[in-house]
């Protein structure tokens, strides 16, 4: 607070010390001596004041210095513990540097597997498409496709693998329900599907008189209810996409696909739905196996009924001899006792008051 006082006032005295100059810097010749005078005295005032100031400046400075001594110092101790805190960031960085590494290591390693599995993918397609091109060998496809399913949802016993009807047709599977068999194609003609892909609409009349034929073909081959058959038979289609353009096909004539197989008596079934079907069946044999368990149950029982009545019958029988035998025994109970008290009056020189029927006892 010192030091800016005393530039002030010196500040003051200065500028008064000029106002004093150019005052009497127009007066008349007599002032000049005490000008003069007046000036040497302002100038001894100055000396005095700016030795004083100039000992507070170097205190001040001195002050100041210390003090940006100690600023220095306390700057050198952040700047260390900066330094610190600056090595365990670059640590920090450091590592997350190398674990961003390990992962983009990571999953260039797993982008090269998938780029692999896509060119296995692609060459298991074509390996698929040139298996796919024979007939032959998309019909064993779908037959084992279609065991598949069977053998998943059907116990063994309820169904049979390519039957041989008496007519000398094989069909691709049967499952048994009761008396009856219910049949199950899977000859599908998917060729005619590749060409309703590759050529679009130009192709879907072809595909509507492919299946068709296959319908009718179904109907005239296997079902057969004088071997057994039910009056209906499941087409079986191998893929859902192929399954879903059956649906959507129709012609001008004969209608929807589908309506035209089912009055053929022929229900198209894709894996998906077949399961349903399958389930639905495998209910009505547990039904079915109920109810045989349940007639075998009432044939049982009605033996038993019948057994029940003949030893009533017996039972009742053996309770009349009881009924006699207890009747006879309690009469020779009495008549025992009527010839022991004649015995007894005898016994002592007495006649029975009624020797008659005594004696009749006797000889019964």
């Amino acid at each position: 607070m010192n030091g800016p006082f005393v530039a002030i006032v010196l500040i003051l005295i200065i500028l008064l010390a000029i106002s004093v100059t150019w005052l009497f810097s127009h007066r008349q010749s007599a002032a000049d001596a005490e000008i003069g005078t007046l000036r040497q005295d302002v100038q001894t005032a100055l000396m005095a004041h700016s030795q004083a100031m100039n000992n507070q400046l170097t205190q001040v400075t001195q002050t100041v210095l210390q003090q940006l001594g100690q600023v220095n110092s306390s700057l050198q101790d952040g700047l260390a513990s900066s330094g610190a805190l600056v090595s365990q960031a670059q640590s920090a960085v450091a590592s997350e540097l190398r674990n961003s590494q390990e992962v983009l290591a990571r999953l260039g390693k797993q982008l090269g597997e998938i780029q692999q599995a896509g060119r296995d993918l692609s060459n298991a397609t074509q390996t698929l498409q040139t298996v796919l091109g024979g007939a032959k060998t998309r019909g064993s496809l779908g037959e084992v496709a279609l065991e598949t399913l069977l053998a998943d949802a059907l116990p063994f016993s309820t169904y049979e693998t390519q039957y041989r009807f008496l007519t000398g047709a094989i069909v691709d599977a049967v499952i048994r329900a009761g008396d009856k068999m219910i049949v199950i194609d899977s000859k599908f003609p998917l060729e005619s599907y590749r060409r309703l892909v590759d050529s679009g609409e130009e192709a879907r009349k072809e595909f509507f008189q492919a299946v068709r034929k296959h319908a009718d073909s179904i109907a005239e081959k296997y079902i057969l209810q004088n071997e057994g058959t039910l009056d209906v038979a499941l087409m079986f289609v191998p893929s859902e996409g192929v399954y879903y353009e059956l649906l959507m096909t129709s012609d001008a004539k004969l209608g929807r696909l589908d309506d035209y197989c089912r009055g053929r008596g022929i229900f198209a079934v894709s894996p998906n739905t077949l399961h349903a079907y399958l389930s639905a069946i495998l209910t009505g044999l547990k039904g079915m196996q109920v109810a045989e368990n349940a007639r075998h149950l009432l044939a049982g029982l009605a033996g038993l009924q019948s057994q029940l009545d003949s030893f009533a019958k017996m039972y009742g029988t053996l309770g009349n001899h009881l009924h006699h035998a207890q009747q006879c025994h309690d009469d020779a109970g009495r008549k025992l006792d009527r010839v022991q008290d004649n015995i007894e009056q005898m016994a002592q020189g007495a006649l029975p008051e009624t020797p008659a029927p005594a004696l009749e006892a006797a000889k019964s």
